[in-house]
């Protein structure tokens, strides 16, 4: 019944007022530690992806709308030039696995996709959420510290803002 409430009233949730759980993350931040689990059922540690190199983790409000689909396929468009980079890409919703998997397998989406349900990864970046989605943002992850933040992220441009952001941060 949950989540059939939930479904039905996703298309509304932009009615809602942001409410944060914090303030949103600065840069220069150390970037939160959290988990939770991918479109696969498996537990990522983002802690973990940081020692790998660059991470940009993006949150968008709910998988398979109109604007997190512009989203997701803009960085799908270009994560082999992010990927060249060493960027590795991480989305959050507070879909459920099974809904991320949807999305992902719909859309050919070559990265992770994190089903926050428990809001643990939304409220470690301080991201505001209406209702159970959280809102539109991305933040870039360098050495562990917030290295850039966008917190009205871009739809369809979201990963010409990142590259962007790369030039700028490698000059």
């Amino acid at each position: 019944m949950k989540r059939i409430l939930s479904l039905l009233l996703a298309p509304f949730t932009f009615l809602l007022p942001a409410v944060a759980a914090k303030e949103p993350l600065e840069i220069g931040d150390a970037a939160p530690a959290a988990e939770a689990l991918d479109q696969d059922g498996n537990l990522v540690s983002l802690e973990e992806l940081y020692e790998e190199g660059d991470v940009l983790v993006y949150f968008y409000p709910r998988a398979d709308t109109p604007g997190c689909t512009a989203q997701a396929c803009s960085l799908r468009d270009d994560f082999e030039q992010l990927t060249d980079l060493g960027v590795t890409v991480v989305g959050v919703s507070s879909d459920s696995v099974e809904d991320q998997k949807a999305f992902q397998d719909n859309h050919n989406l070559p990265f992770t996709l994190l089903a926050d349900t428990e809001h643990k990864v939304i409220d470690a970046f301080g991201v505001p959420t209406r209702g159970t989605a959280a809102t539109r943002q991305a933040f870039l992850i360098r050495e562990g510290k917030i290295a850039w933040r966008d917190l009205s992220a871009s739809t369809a441009d979201q990963a010409a803002d990142v590259l962007k952001a790369l030039a700028a941060l490698d000059e």
